[in-house]
């Protein structure tokens, strides 16, 4: 099949270009080495453009943007051809952090709560990453908000969620998503309070797997994601908290694709036709950064 690619940062974000990067040779090489042919943006070209002027020429298409703009590429992807990613509308829900939260929250899932003064983790609403994200005693900005400070591990839970609309009559099939890998996230804080992102390690175990699990596969499902998942999750004695949901490959992706015995590329497009695999199979661990580089180890 002919798979379009669009990765957003590799030419329009310098911040995260290498990011960006790593998750686009990855998931390319995967897709070549499942059979197909990847097509992606010529780079300096016209993003949008470049979506409908390859989605035309192909059978399936996946976009890895920043959360605030992966909506509007997604809807753009729709409209010309099959989405294996997550669909418009959930990606939509995801980019407002506020909202998720609030929604989840209904659902009895655990986030951490918003709160308005003293101490506390300060967001975008519609950010990307930790672009932005400080702990502070500062009044919020226009446009973000401030939510309470979780001490705690902090992880990564990747997952491929099958497909739950769009051609759900052919292929709905209610499955719970697919676990790929539980990720600890390399997250530091500065003297000044900026969050930042330095990478991790994958897979790692985890006594409360389990729990781990059922609170990230609700939250994929109540918020009707398909494709690669992301989820940032802290973990303490107390609770187990939902922080951030990313309906796009992350960059987790490829510490977990130097470990895995299946194909990534060929398992987001079962998944997106009912047929994930059971599970999947990881040999050793894999120590990746912020960047896309990873170290593996058989061990």
């Amino acid at each position: 099949m002919n798979i379009l690619l669009a990765e957003y940062a590799v030419s329009h974000d310098p911040a995260l270009a290498p990011e960006g990067r790593a998750m686009l040779d990855i998931l390319t090489s995967s897709f070549l080495k499942s059979g197909h042919t990847v097509h992606s943006p010529t780079e300096g070209k016209d993003f949008n453009e470049e979506i409908i002027r390859l989605g035309k020429l192909c059978d399936e298409g996946l976009v890895i943007a920043p959360d605030h703009l992966l909506a509007r590429y997604n809807k753009q992807l729709e409209d010309v051809t099959r989405n294996i990613g997550c669909n418009s509308f959930s990606a939509a829900i995801c980019a407002n952090k506020k909202r998720t939260g609030q929604i989840l929250l209904s659902h009895g899932i655990d986030v951490p709560r918003e709160v308005f003064s003293g101490k506390r983790i300060v967001k975008q609403i519609s950010g990307c990453g930790t672009v932005g994200v400080r702990l502070t005693e500062d009044p919020a900005r226009e446009g973000e908000f401030g939510q309470e400070f979780i001490d705690g591990e902090h992880l990564s839970i990747s997952l491929v969620g099958s497909r739950v609309v769009g051609e759900s009559c052919l292929y709905y099939t209610g499955d719970t998503p697919l676990l790929l890998a539980l990720n600890r996230q390399d997250i530091r804080f500065s003297p000044d309070g900026l969050v930042s992102y330095h990478g991790g390690k994958t897979p790692v175990d985890h006594p409360r797997m389990k729990e781990i699990y059922e609170s990230a596969s609700k939250a994929v499902m109540v918020l009707g994601c398909q494709g690669y998942v992301g989820i940032d999750i802290i973990v303490n004695s107390d609770r187990i908290v939902i922080v951030d949901v990313n309906p796009r490959p992350t960059t987790s992706i490829v510490g977990i694709a130097a470990c895995m015995e299946e194909e990534i590329g060929q398992i987001i497009i079962d998944a997106s036709y009912g047929k994930a695999p059971a599970s999947v199979h990881l040999k050793g661990h894999a120590k990746f950064s912020s960047d896309g580089t990873v170290t593996y180890d058989r061990s």
